[in-house]
């Protein structure tokens, strides 16, 4: 439970009105799209870089601790209040300050949606490609935190790729800003970078410079059923070593289509080994020609039959199943839904011993994802109320990161560490580079009130003592 004076001193920084305490508002902002929750003493809605500098300059004086939060979206238990304190949320502060079309910049606050950004640069011609998939409800504050992915990645890399520059509030209040608005800039380190897939844990985002692309005028699709998820690797491969750059590679494997097939017919045969999804962008004829190779090479590769389309109904429609995926497995059950990446050529046998785990251990894992980038998405099929099944669950995420980190691979391509990745930080990174990112952590934030208890086993957190 806060002080009085902490929250004395937080309802005059902000106001009564977007300081919130009830229990029922609490909760509201006590989970993500995880199964995890924890409830904040309270929820602070900050209109202005000044507010939040505010809030940070409270907690610092006081050693609350703070979350750095926007819609709720992660899948890593990231924005979980596991020490109480502060849930810092930027949904107010959502102005795209500035869309550049000369300089192809936009400058946008963290509460900015990642469609309203997209939907306000197409209107100019230009594009946003980050495109993670809850891009229609998350933030871009959020996105910058995971450093977040999304099927396009392939052709154009992550967010990382996309932010010249930053305004950031330390922990202990101060306003910084890194970068600006050039393409090319060296000067000193890159404090950017530092930023972009920290999850909140050195600093707080309050405003982004991101580099945006001109509008590829066409797209086109070309969906294709394999016997094999071997057979879908290696036409990807062949696709690649043509020289085409694919927009998506997007796989499904058998229990995937299986779903999907179970909740509506999208066509797929159920019997399928894998489901390959590949779309091509640019002129009407580069489309023709690149959805023609992509094509042959499926064909060369195995495949069982080739569909294209080069007309946005039509992809569309071959696209309904993969965009069905999520929606089909929470017909079947609950699901815990994991992100791993291995290198391209691993992806068969990762998907083997996936699946090899979970038969040994009696559960039902779909695996789909970003074949291109090597990002795949195991789910566990499961009930969260049978305690024993949910032992059987954990143990064979184990197995998951396990499989992956031996194949040369990481334990989360997108979706960050936050809390779920925790106990398995320390397998994925190098001793040596754990502990100076952990240095970093203690340098910025000596303190530990921002975002305690995510990323490190180590928790540097330290709570005032009651009635000091």
């Amino acid at each position: 439970m806060l002080q009085h004076s902490v929250m004395d001193a937080l309802l005059a920084a902000i106001g009564s009105d977007h300081v919130l305490t009830s229990r029922l508002e609490r909760v509201t902002y006590s989970y993500d799209a995880t199964w995890l929750e924890a409830l904040p003493d309270v929820v602070v809605l900050p209109r202005t870089t000044a507010e939040v500098a505010a809030v940070m300059q409270i907690a610092s004086r006081t050693r609350t601790p703070v979350v750095p939060r926007g819609a709720g979206t992660g899948l890593s238990g990231g924005t979980i209040p596991l020490m109480g304190g502060i849930v810092l949320s930027l949904t107010r502060m959502k102005k795209i300050i500035e869309l550049d079309p000369e300089d192809s910049v936009a400058v946008v606050q963290p509460g900015v949606v990642n469609m309203e950004l997209q939907r306000a640069a197409q209107r100019l011609g230009l594009f946003f490609p980050p495109d993670p998939a809850s891009w229609e409800t998350a933030t871009i504050g959020g996105n910058l935190a995971e450093n977040a992915g999304g099927p396009r990645c392939l052709k154009y890399g992550v967010m990382k790729d996309y932010v010249l520059g930053l305004e950031v509030v330390l922990p202990d209040g101060q306003i910084m800003r890194t970068g600006g608005r050039t393409i090319k800039n060296v000067a000193g380190y890159d404090l950017t970078g530092l930023f972009v897939g920290s999850e909140g844990t050195l600093g707080v985002i309050t405003e982004a410079i991101l580099k945006l692309l001109p509008q590829p005028p066409h797209r086109g699709t070309v969906l294709a059923i394999f016997e094999t998820v071997d057979g879908a690797c290696a036409a990807v491969n062949r696709v690649l070593g043509s020289g085409v750059l694919p927009l998506t590679t997007e796989l499904m494997d058998n229990h995937t289509i299986q779903a999907v097939q179970h909740t509506r017919d999208y066509g797929l045969p159920s019997d399928a080994g894998a489901v390959l999804l590949i779309d091509v962008e640019g002129s009407e004829e580069a489309i023709r020609y690149e959805s023609g190779v992509v094509a042959e090479a499926c064909r060369s590769a195995g495949a069982l039959n080739v569909r294209s389309a080069t007309d946005p109904a039509q992809s569309a429609l071959l696209w309904a199943g993969r965009r069905a995926v999520s929606a089909s497995l929470a017909n079947i059950g609950d699901k815990l839904g994991e992100d791993i990446a291995v290198p391209r050529s691993q992806i068969p046998a990762m998907v083997r011993r996936v699946h090899e785990a979970s038969e040994r251990l009696g559960l039902r894992t779909v695996v789909f994802g970003h074949i291109g980038d090597g990002n795949l998405h195991p789910n566990i099929i499961c009930d969260r109320s049978n305690a024993e099944e949910m032992e059987r669950v954990e143990a064979l995420a184990a197995e998951i990161f396990d499989a992956a980190l031996s194949l040369g691979g990481t334990i989360t391509g997108e979706h960050g560490v936050g809390i779920s990745k925790r106990p398995f930080i320390r397998k994925a990174l190098d001793p040596v580079a754990y502990q100076q990112m952990l240095t970093m952590k203690c340098l910025l934030d000596p303190l530990g009130i921002l975002n305690p208890g995510k990323i490190f086993e180590e928790t540097i957190f330290q709570p005032t003592p009651t009635g000091s």
